[in-house]
């Protein structure tokens, strides 16, 4: 398949699967494909441990404590937070919640992102969660809209 995109001439040719075997894919089998490929792409370079993600956007407040952030590992800080439970804790965490900027201050971060971040450092200060399955995603992402509800309703 050969086709003009601003000047930039793209070719592509799939032998992907044995089901195919060396016949080359019909256009339309590709497009489906290439687009497959496409958007996966933004899952899978966005998808990064939680520890990855806490490295990245929570240590500088997480890891010294700065506007009485609680430090990854204080038991005692991070006790009554984690009684709050997970969907909460990560709903009001992500919109923003006391002096943390919603998301952590990245604009960037998804929701399971977050979470997962939530997750490595609630495991590091005596929780025991488990990184959100698709229920519990939709739980938290259900806080967050009724979160930001209440929040536009007080202004």
């Amino acid at each position: 398949m050969h086709e003009r995109h601003r000047g930039i001439k793209l070719s592509l040719t799939l032998y992907l699967t044995p089901h195919y075997g060396n016949r080359e894919m019909t256009f339309n089998t590709k497009t489906l494909v290439l687009t497959a490929m496409v958007m996966a792409t933004p899952m899978i370079t966005n998808a990064q441990s939680g520890e990855t993600t806490y490295k990245q956007y929570c240590v500088s407040c997480h890891g010294s404590g700065v506007l009485n952030a609680p430090k990854v590992g204080d038991k005692a800080k991070w006790a009554p937070l984690i009684a709050e439970g997970q969907v909460i804790l990560t709903a009001h965490g992500y919109v923003g919640v006391r002096g943390m900027p919603a998301k952590g201050g990245s604009p960037t971060l998804s929701v399971e992102g977050f979470a997962d971040s939530l997750v490595y450092m609630v495991n590091n200060s005596g929780g025991k969660w488990t990184s959100p399955n698709p229920t519990t995603v939709a739980a938290i992402n259900k806080e967050i809209e009724a979160r930001k509800a209440g929040l536009n309703k007080n202004k």
